[in-house]
């Protein structure tokens, strides 16, 4: 079984934001989740380094659009891997393999009779690369995103034939309900849909900075048709996986995409022209679409034109990757708007990180060193915990399998609590002191332990490196998620660890 997940691809026309770092986290959690069910999983993201946005900011600093694309798509290339994202290809739209797709899938659009000549007029905005409709305008004439004025645009152009698809697009999602989640975003592209579908530009003329349009020189296709490409393109020329023969098309083995992970602010694009346009190619269609919020500052979607950004970098610095990995699925509801802020990152990770889970396996292991040095005794589970963590590992796995990674997140994190609770119940230190209680304290700490294990196995995909580093020192590493069942990975010995998430915040980025 396989499992592929992709991330939108960035434009490069400036760094890197915690916007970004969302999305690609995201995927990550999902990809680490599917990797512990033992499936053929492939991770892509990567730069969209095409268009009008990425020219206009290589012209504004003097440079060739090729020249920022190269900068911008190392820093890109850089946050994946201090997000501790394990993505199996990062792709670049610039790349002459996809390039090559793009021009080969398009030319077969064409061919099936869904491309015509005709001149667009329309509102555009420059920084959205993008035609707006009249129900998309927000007052002043201005662009709802970037609040910039837009412009009043009028250029010969091939066109995509999108109206051709009005009935099998309405089938579809009749017929497929989880095509695109959550139902408030399925609803607003099915509501775009049967407002009636209109023609959309295929190329442009006017612009020299894009894949060039094989039948027509003068033309390059619009960024947007080239950039949605990527996800099937790179399957064609990204490495193998171990696994797999070298040099392999991956393509018959991973597609369709199981997830495409994208923002609202692109819906339409995906929901409506993609899928259309695999239509007109013959392609099959990926099977879900799960379109996150914004991350919000002072109210406002993090943008780099906006200026209200934080740096992902620095906050990795001080807090750690995964520290701010749990903080943006614990706090955001994923799916969902939400406000971010130093603040509310330093409230989380002390209250739940430091106190709760980090306070959970100091315990834990400490009082295993001090009553047992450290040995873990075997025989039955306390039964009573046994019920509190029946059917967990199946609802975490049907929450990731809808893309609901919060939902996902907080069922373990119950858990967690409720460990905490136990400790307290059962007062271990006071079946120390008692004489004849010796079995109870054995029951109790092996239970404590083993239920640890069992939690953070699940933690992993969210906060993959305290999660090793945990399960080292209780001498269990197995991360499959069979293990993720209470019971079935008996400790034996458990050694001493260091402070998973130091209250000092400073060090914790160290």
């Amino acid at each position: 079984m396989s499992f592929y997940v992709t991330t939108p691809i960035y434009y490069v026309n400036a760094a890197p934001h915690l916007g970004h770092a969302y999305t690609t986290i995201a995927a990550d959690v999902m990809a680490r989740h599917h990797r512990q069910r033992g499936e053929e999983v492939f991770f892509l993201t990567g730069t969209d380094e095409h268009g009008e946005p990425v020219a206009d900011a290589a012209h504004a600093l003097g440079i060739p659009p090729q020249e920022l694309a190269d900068r911008n798509a190392e820093r890109f290339k850089a946050l994946a891997p201090q997000l501790g994202a394990t993505n199996d290809f990062f792709i670049r739209t610039t790349d002459p393999q996809h390039e090559a797709v793009v021009q080969d899938v398009l030319s077969r659009v064409r061919e099936n009779g869904f491309v015509y000549e005709g001149t667009y007029e329309g509102w555009y905005c420059p920084r959205c690369a993008d035609f707006k409709a009249d129900s998309e305008i927000d007052a002043g004439n201005r662009c709802p995103i970037h609040h910039i004025e837009l412009t009043r645009e009028q250029e010969d152009n091939y066109f995509f034939r999108l109206s051709a698809f009005q009935e099998r697009l309405e089938r579809l999602y009749v017929e497929r309900e989880d095509f695109v989640a959550p139902r408030t975003r399925y609803n607003e592209a099915l509501s775009f849909i049967r407002s009636g579908l209109r023609d959309v530009p295929l190329t442009r003329h006017k612009l020299t900075w894009g894949v060039p349009v094989p039948w027509d020189a003068e033309h390059v296709f619009y960024v947007w048709f080239d950039a949605l490409l990527n996800y099937y393109s790179a399957l064609s020329y990204a490495p193998a996986p171990s696994s797999v023969p070298a040099g392999e098309d991956l393509t018959s083995r991973l597609w369709p995409a199981s997830y495409h992970l994208i923002a609202k602010d692109i819906l339409r694009f995906h929901a409506v022209y993609w899928p259309a346009l695999l239509m007109a190619a013959e392609i099959e269609l990926p099977e879900h679409i799960f379109v996150h919020g914004y991350l919000l500052m002072e109210g406002e979607k993090m943008s780099k034109s906006l200026g209200n950004v934080l740096d992902p970098f620095a906050v990795i610095e001080r807090f750690g990757a995964d520290a701010l990995r749990f903080y943006l699925l614990r706090d955001v509801p994923f799916g969902q708007d939400g406000s971010v802020s130093t603040s509310a990152f330093e409230l989380r990770y002390e209250s739940e990180l430091a106190n709760e889970l980090g306070n959970l396996a100091s315990r834990t292991i400490g009082m295993l060193m001090r009553y047992r040095e450290g040995a873990v005794s075997g025989g039955e589970l306390d039964p009573m915990l046994e019920k509190d963590f029946s059917g967990l590992r199946e609802s975490v796995c049907s929450h990731i399998d809808r893309a609901e990674l919060t939902l996902a997140l907080d069922e373990i994190w119950q858990r967690v609590r409720r460990l905490n609770r136990y400790v307290e119940e059962q007062a271990p230190w006071r079946l120390a002191k008692e004489p004849g209680r010796g079995e109870d304290l054995d029951r109790v700490l092996r239970t404590l332990a083993e239920a640890l294990r069992a939690v953070t196995v699940l933690l992993w995909p969210y906060l993959p490196t305290s999660a090793e580093k945990l399960l080292a020192a209780l001498g269990a590493p197995d991360l499959s998620l069979e293990g993720a069942e209470l019971g079935a990975g008996r400790i034996a010995r458990a050694e001493t660890i260091d402070s998973l998430f130091p209250k000092d915040l400073q060090a914790a980025g160290s």
